[in-house]
This record gives C-alpha cells, sequence and structure tokens, in this order.
C-alpha cells in the first residue's frame, strides 16, 4: 500500500473537477494538449498546471509530440489508486486500528 502521503497527493490532483474532466476525456484515449484546451475553454498555463499535478501524482503521462504534448492515462497508476484504497477501507492483519486504540 502507498504511504498515506502518497495516497493524499493523489487524491488532491482527483479533487479538482477540471482535473477529474481531463480524466474522463483521456478515459477514450491519448488526446493532444491542443484538443484539451479547446474543450475546456481554459488557457494554456492552467492546462499545464493541472497536467503536472496528474503527472506527478502518477495518472497520466505526456510525451511532447512537435509543439504540443499528447496525454494518456497510466493505466498502472488507477490499478494502485484501487489497490490503495481497497487495503484502506479492508481489515488487515497489521491495521492501524489493531494498535491505535490498544489501553
Amino acid at each position: 500500500m502507498k504511504s498515506y502521503t502518497e495516497m493524499a497527493a493523489v487524491f488532491k490532483a482527483m479533487s479538482d473537477p477540471g482535473r477529474l474532466m481531463i480524466i474522463d476525456m483521456l478515459s477514450c484515449g491519448e488526446i493532444c494538449a491542443c484538443r484539451l484546451l479547446e474543450r475546456l475553454c481554459i488557457s494554456q498555463p492552467t492546462l499545464s498546471h493541472h497536467m503536472k499535478i496528474l503527472c506527478q501524482a502518477g495518472l497520466v503521462s505526456g510525451r511532447k509530440d512537435g509543439k504540443w504534448m499528447r496525454y494518456s492515462l497510466k493505466s498502472e497508476g488507477f490499478d494502485a489508486l484501487v489497490m490503495s484504497v481497497k487495503e484502506l477501507s479492508s481489515e488487515k492483519e497489521d491495521c492501524i486500528c489493531k494498535t491505535a486504540f490498544k489501553a
């Protein structure tokens, strides 16, 4: 399981409606930043900021294509997120609840 700090960074990356829309748009495959800009009606610096956060969280990857960036989802980032949520919400042998509330 990822650390609480790592999980919080991923949840923070996903806590913005615009970034959720970007993730949804990328679910159909790789998209050029120019297409994202057209659909989102935001400035290029704002898109760059959102993409930096999503990339740092391990949810999106980008590659340079001429003067534009092309972005796609990182399936391994979402797989790790799902596994972390499942582990976080399940009782485990070494669960924090077994030591946190001992008298």
